[in-house]
């Protein structure tokens, strides 16, 4: 009886290490990369983005994986993933239904 309840004694601590940890790191992270997903996804011509390597530009075309933005003013084109979009930078009503 004694060995069990020393066993759950030195166990009690590392499960509530990592209770813990779960809240702290892991929760928040796999909340924040659902928005940044949902973000990618909701991105429209005419959207203003900035890319993973600082590129900012317009987006001019969107297929399923990929984005074409036109960039500065002799207007270049880059085709980028749609995973290489860091943020964007133009603001959408959320009061849409």
């Amino acid at each position: 009886m004694e060995s069990a309840l020393g066993l759950i004694g030195s166990l009690l601590p590392m499960i509530l290490i990592l209770v813990v940890f779960y809240f702290i790191l892991i929760r928040p992270q796999k909340k924040k990369d659902k928005e940044t997903q949902q973000m990618r996804s909701s991105v429209q011509i005419g959207d203003e983005i900035t890319t993973i390597g600082g590129i900012i530009g317009i987006i001019v075309s969107l297929k399923e994986d990929n984005v074409v933005i036109e960039t500065a003013g002799e207007r270049n084109k880059i085709r980028i993933k749609r995973w290489a979009i860091q943020s964007n930078e133009t603001v959408h009503d959320e009061t849409e239904a």
